[in-house]
């Protein structure tokens, strides 16, 4: 699978499909999120689900096991590829998303999110580093059967050297020198890839470039020259 998957976050279905036919080419897959879903529904994944892409749903699920039991067998019809959940939810949680799910689709369980960092994690009771409470939830996340963990670029090699055959998707990864916008926690692309991601999620540095094609084969090239190294 192509390591890099679209972040088609916005709630246009009419430019979530040219941006989907845009990066068809070089993309891994399409991940959406809670803004399009909320906009568009199961009607408008399947619909992107037309373009021949593996589907992301990132909706980061976070209820009572029996409601997020419940919610994930709602969601199997779409046969989404990954399929997100927040690893605070607990084990309990965790085992009922996995025991809910598809075959076809892999439960990755949301650690700590990349616009976060110590000073945020303090204000909601977190006392350790980022570091320490991707561990302590990358743990739980496995212990509980899941696939994988969402981290950021700067945790997943420590995640991956304690979970070997994890999933590891990594978000908010940025090239060098470009806006992280609301992102705190960032790596380029080949960085990530080179610590041990499975899977790149990359949103505006190509949904807001002028030509979004370009911008894909850009990023594409560089992970390309890292694997011809």
């Amino acid at each position: 699978m192509k390591p890099i998957f679209v972040a088609i976050d916005t709630p246009d279905p009419a430019r979530a499909q040219s941006l989907a036919q845009a990066v068809r080419e070089h993309a891994g897959g399409l991940k959406l999120g809670l803004e399009f879903f909320a906009a568009n529904g199961p009607d408008g994944v399947r619909r992107l689900s037309d373009v021949g892409l593996p589907v992301f749903l990132d909706l980061k699920l976070h209820d009572i096991p029996n409601t997020v039991a419940k919610a994930v067998e709602a969601l199997a019809p779409l046969r989404p590829a990954i399929l997100t959940v927040h690893a605070a939810g607990g084990r309990a949680m965790l085992a009922a998303a996995k025991a809910a799910a598809g075959a076809e689709t892999k439960v990755v369980a949301v650690t700590v999110l990349t616009s976060l960092d110590e000073t945020d994690l303090g204000t909601i009771g977190v006392s350790s580093s980022s570091a320490e409470q991707v561990a302590r939830l990358a743990n739980l996340a496995r212990e509980s059967g899941v696939d994988g963990i969402v981290c950021s670029g700067a945790e997943v090699g420590a995640a991956c050297e304690a979970w070997r055959d994890g999933v590891f998707v990594v978000p908010g990864v940025r090239s060098a020198g470009g806006d992280i916008g609301d992102q705190k926690r960032v790596v380029t692309p080949r960085q990530a890839l080179d610590a041990g991601a499975s899977i790149l999620v990359v949103g505006r540095p190509i949904t807001g470039a002028s030509d979004p094609e370009r911008a894909i084969a850009e990023i594409a090239e560089t992970l390309q020259m890292r694997n011809e190294a």
